[in-house]
């Protein structure tokens, strides 16, 4: 996180309050990072808030770009801003959408998840990050070259955060029940899949130095044991990696990162693999 030098920060008018420009201005302020303000309405004129935004932000030191754009709707809009200005980050706030809305349209954030190049932070609350937990969400159980590079990438953004912020990274995956199970009451027998996948545990927490005090590894679907160790632990954020599906896989599958925004009570860090992430840009 220190590493990014621009922050995108969506700011939505209609909103009582910006937690989004509250995170930013937090982050901002660890990492001297630039703000730029983004209002995308074809409708309004927002020249006057921008203008009180940003005084207010060069006022309290910070370093403040601002603009009003529409490009089509809101998600694409929000990146070709990110394209034009170069920023490293897009900081949104996150409001849950019923499930009916969900069912006959695509959530804009689901959208912005998908086609973004850069990664994705959706604040859900203004609770300060300082000295809080940073929860990575990942899955030990595919080891290939492609899931190491995004777990890499996901753990090496959870240490940065937790150290920007004196917190501290702890590190979920969840497994899936094996089809078959062979227990005995009095001399359980771990199946063949629940070994392996122990042992990839294991290997996991050598190669990334995470201790068995701060790896959490639950049986059941992974949105919701995400929620719930990251309720446990009272995260405040959690980082997760996407593979950014679109079109029909997306529709019939999902993607845990979109299902699980509308359940977790932290803020969420959505990142992608670097191979999508030059696919989606050359798509921009």
């Amino acid at each position: 996180m220190q590493t990014i030098r621009s922050l995108l920060v969506v700011i939505e008018p209609h909103l009582m309050e910006s937690f989004a420009l509250k995170r930013a201005k937090e982050i901002a302020k660890a990492s001297k990072a630039h703000l730029h303000l983004l209002i995308g309405d074809k409708e309004h004129d927002h020249s006057a808030l921008l203008n009180v935004l940003t005084n207010s932000l060069i006022t309290e030191g910070y370093s403040v770009t601002s603009r009003q754009a529409w490009h089509d709707n809101l998600h694409t809009t929000i990146i070709k801003e990110q394209q034009i200005e170069g920023c490293g980050l897009v900081i949104k706030q996150h409001v849950d959408d019923s499930i009916l809305k969900k069912i006959l349209l695509t959530p804009d954030d689901w959208k912005l998840l998908r086609d973004c190049p850069t990664p994705v932070l959706l604040v859900r609350t203004t609770k300060p990050w300082s000295n809080g937990v940073v929860l990575a969400a990942v899955d030990v159980g595919n080891g290939d070259e492609d899931h190491m590079a995004l777990h890499k990438t996901i753990i090496d953004q959870g240490f940065r955060i937790a150290s920007l912020t004196h917190g501290e990274l702890h590190v979920v995956s969840a497994h899936p029940a094996p089809t078959l199970a062979v227990m005995d009451a009095a001399y359980p027998i771990d199946t063949e899949y629940e070994a392996s996948f122990r042992a990839a545990s294991k290997e996991f927490q050598r190669r990334f130095e995470i201790s068995d005090e701060r790896m959490h590894i639950k049986e059941g679907p992974a949105d919701i044991i995400i929620q719930q160790v990251a309720r446990k632990l009272d995260a405040v954020v959690t980082v997760i990696g996407t593979v950014a599906r679109t079109g029909l896989s997306a529709a019939l599958i999902g993607n845990t990162a979109e299902i699980v925004i509308d359940k977790l009570e932290s803020d969420v860090l959505v990142l992608k693999p670097e191979d999508i992430v030059k696919e989606l840009e050359q798509k921009v």
